[in-house]
C-alpha cells in the first residue's frame, strides 16, 4: 500500500472506541481533523451543529441526497448518517488528513470512491461480551437500543476482514501504539 493517505477511516461497533481512538489521533497529529458527519439524530447535549454532526432535518438530508452532495450514507437506528462531499474537498484542498469514525458500509463508499487515499481501519473489540460491557457501562442506550448495536456489531465483525487493518482494541495503550505505527507507515 502506498504511503501518503489522506482519507483514514475507523469503523468498530458501538461501544467499539472509535471516539477515544479518534480524539487521540487528533491530537498526536496536527495535520489530522475530523470528518464531521451529517445526521438526521436528534442533538445530545454537549453537542453543537458544524462541530460534531451537521445535524439535518430528514427533509433537508434526502435533498442532499438527491443533488448527489454525500460520498456515502446510511439509515442506521431510524436515522441517516453521512459524509458530504464538501468536506471531502475542503480537506484534499488544503492539505489535511480527514479523519473519519463511520460505520463499515460508509467505509466501503469511502474507500470505492477514494482508492488511492484512502486506509481503512477496524478497532475490533477483544469480545462480543466487552462491547456489551461497554455500551451497558456508557448508559446512554436502552435495552432494546443495546441489543439492536449488538445484533448490527455481528455483522459489522463480518466485513472487517476488507479493511487495511483490524486492530483488536484491548488495552488502550496497545491500541494507540498499533494506531501509531499504522500512522507512521501511511501518512506523512
Amino acid at each position: 500500500m502506498p504511503n501518503n493517505k489522506r482519507l483514514i477511516v475507523i469503523s468498530a461497533p458501538s461501544g467499539g472506541g472509535k471516539s477515544v481512538v479518534s480524539r487521540y489521533l487528533l491530537s498526536k497529529y496536527p495535520k489530522s481533523r475530523f470528518s464531521i458527519s451529517a445526521t438526521t439524530r436528534q442533538m445530545r447535549p454537549g453537542e453543537a451543529n458544524g462541530k460534531d454532526y451537521f445535524f439535518l432535518s430528514h427533509d433537508e438530508f434526502k435533498s442532499r441526497i438527491d443533488k448527489g452532495d454525500l460520498v456515502e450514507f446510511e439509515e442506521i437506528f431510524g436515522n441517516f448518517y453521512g459524509t458530504l462531499k464538501s468536506e471531502i474537498e475542503k480537506a484534499m484542498n488544503d492539505g489535511s488528513i480527514l479523519l473519519f469514525d463511520i460505520d463499515v458500509k460508509g467505509a466501503f463508499s469511502i474507500k470505492k470512491a477514494f482508492p488511492e487515499d484512502s486506509l481503512l481501519i477496524f478497532l475490533a473489540p477483544k469480545s462480543i461480551e466487552v462491547l456489551e460491557e461497554r455500551l451497558r457501562g456508557r448508559g446512554t442506550e436502552t435495552e432494546e437500543q443495546i441489543k439492536k448495536r449488538l445484533a448490527r456489531s455481528e455483522m459489522e465483525i463480518k466485513l472487517a476482514k476488507d479493511f487495511d487493518y483490524i486492530v483488536v482494541n484491548d488495552l488502550l495503550e496497545d491500541t494507540f501504539k498499533k494506531m501509531d505505527e499504522i500512522m507512521e507507515k501511511h501518512v506523512q
